[in-house]
């Protein structure tokens, strides 16, 4: 809970707004603080000293000796060119992370050795946070102080965690019905695949190795190609904690190529990824025709953050656009379909309208600011499809819409009333700062509402009323639901979806029977004194 609430604090601050115009056809009064957007952007303070790839313990070259670029979203420019895995170099790291497995330390060592490896990177987290949350806003565009002061010891918490959990894992003594003795051992699966999505880096880097790592596996880990550099230092950092050679391997890549020959290896025993649910599909299906490997998906989302007729629309309003806006809308569980009772509809309109106006805009290198620019181009244009969709389909457009400045991708903060169940601004995950208000009469109406929709990762419910959070509860369809609260990861919750959101959970001790297999010794007993 106090991370959640210094998110919510951190990102509700605004400073004095400058008046602009702005509109898709229409006349809109926008006044964000959009200055540090338009200033020359800041100058990152640390190198960019890891760009290969990290197999078996070193880094090297790609065998292709290809290269890509990954690019500053705040200008465009490029930060560095890193080193471009494709499949030869992910059968490199599958021999590295197989040979580990199977002769190496790592699985033989105990787990208390194991636990006190991923306690030390723990602690290197903590201590390396400046450089760790500077690679992550300078190459994802997300506020410094959002990495620094709450995703890095959200991610340090988590490994601390999952290091608690390596010497907890046991089986069973399981009573008979013959005279034999009965025993679960739950092994670590092996050769653990993961591909990691480009919107939160390092959080989900910890998401996925702790647990693996915790459990006993090796691992080979495809990065986003938006964003490989922060996990390149993470990993370092890892092996400083004292990981043996080849138990934990970065690749940076593409997915047609790097992630497609990571999801097909015959040498690969599970893999774990989280990404879009087209691209999950496919992920899927590459899996099922390989080796039929056990595969963990999280993936998208359209969530409903209901406001019910008797809340307190100041802070449902600043709740809801958190929900929205946190990491510039660039988040799977973002309460992207904000439901309000009509009886508030028009108060909290106006109200999401004015807050929306303060959010400030800029370099996310800037102390204060709460929104960056989009990831990347592709993203930026995607997004400003949609505003156009909405605008086309009928929506109205309360506010923003547009472009900030003429280089990066800063997008201004959007907000659409009148929104219907058949627009695309209601039915697509855009992941981006577009806010879409839907008007509802009652609770009924509104749980057949909310769960008519392919996806159910998460909703927000606000309310005051116990009976009103019991029935909402219960009745959507989706992995998490925040009662007067929103985005809390703590450690030790369970997060995945229903439906096309995905299938099995992150975090939790749910989350160690991903890596783990349960095998059954069955033993003859000899005149046994009892059964």
């Amino acid at each position: 809970m106090a991370a959640a609430s210094r998110i919510s604090s951190l990102l509700s601050r605004s400073l004095l707004s400058k008046g602009r115009i702005c509109g898709l056809g229409r006349s809109v009064v926008c006044s964000y603080t959009t200055a540090a957007a338009l200033e020359k952007p800041i100058t990152p303070s640390i190198n960019v000293n890891y760009t290969k790839l990290l197999i078996n313990g070193n880094f090297v070259d790609s065998a292709s000796g290809k290269t890509f670029p990954t690019y500053d979203p705040r200008t465009g420019d490029v930060i560095a060119h890193v080193a471009e895995g494709d499949a030869e170099d992910i059968n490199r790291a599958v021999s590295a992370a197989r040979k580990a497995f199977d002769e190496g330390p790592w699985p033989k060592m105990t787990a208390y050795e194991r636990s006190r490896v991923l306690f030390r990177f723990a602690d290197l987290i903590d201590q390396h946070t400046e450089e760790l949350a500077t690679l992550e806003t300078w190459d994802n565009g997300k506020p410094y102080e959002q990495a620094a002061k709450i995703e890095l010891p959200m991610i340090s918490r988590l490994i601390r965690y999952y290091a608690g959990w390596a010497d907890k894992i046991h089986g069973l003594t399981v009573p008979a019905d013959s005279p034999h003795l009965l025993q679960t051992i739950h092994e670590p699966i092996g050769v653990a695949g993961q591909i990691i999505p480009w919107n939160f880096p390092l959080l989900m880097f910890a998401w996925k190795v702790g647990p693996a790592l915790a459990c006993g596996n090796t691992v080979v880990i495809k990065t986003a190609e938006q964003t490989p550099l922060s996990a390149l230092y993470a990993a370092k950092l890892l092996h400083e904690a004292g990981l043996p050679p080849g138990v934990l391997n970065v690749v940076s890549g593409f997915g047609p190529t790097a992630g497609a020959a990571l999801a097909t290896h015959m040498q690969v025993d599970k893999l774990a990824f989280t990404g879009s649910t087209e691209t999950g599909k496919i992920v899927l299906e590459l899996a099922a025709k390989s080796n039929l490997k056990p595969i963990t998906l999280e993936l998208g989302g359209k969530s409903p953050f209901i406001v019910c007729k008797d809340a307190d629309v100041d802070k449902a309003v600043e709740l809801a656009h958190f929900a929205l806006f946190f990491n510039q809308g660039q988040c799977c569980c973002a309460g992207s379909r904000t439901y309000v009772h009509e009886s508030v509809y028009d108060e909290f309109l106006e109200k999401a309208k004015a807050r929306a106006l303060k959010r400030s805009v800029g370099d996310p290198f800037v102390t204060g600011i709460e929104q960056g620019p989009q990831i990347d181009s592709e993203q930026f244009e995607k997004i400003m499809r949609y505003i156009r969709s909405g605008v086309e389909s009928g929506a109205t457009l309360e506010t923003g819409g547009e472009r900030i400045g003429d280089k990066g991708f800063y997008i201004q903060p959007t907000v659409f009333s009148n929104v219907k169940e058949d627009m695309l601004i209601a039915k697509d995950e855009i992941f981006g700062p577009v806010q879409s208000i839907l008007k509802f009469k009652d609770i009924n109406e509104v749980i057949r509402r909310a769960n008519t929709t392919s996806y159910g990762l998460a909703a927000g419910v606000f309310t005051q009323d116990i009976d009103t959070a019991n029935t909402l509860t219960r009745a959507l369809k989706v992995g998490t639901v925040w009662i007067n609260c929103y985005d809390v990861f703590d450690a030790a919750i369970p997060f995945g979806g229903y439906k096309m959101s995905g299938q099995g959970r992150e975090k939790g001790i749910h989350c160690l029977s991903n890596y783990l297999q349960v095998k059954a010794v069955v033993t003859p007993l000899k005149d046994p004194a009892w059964i």
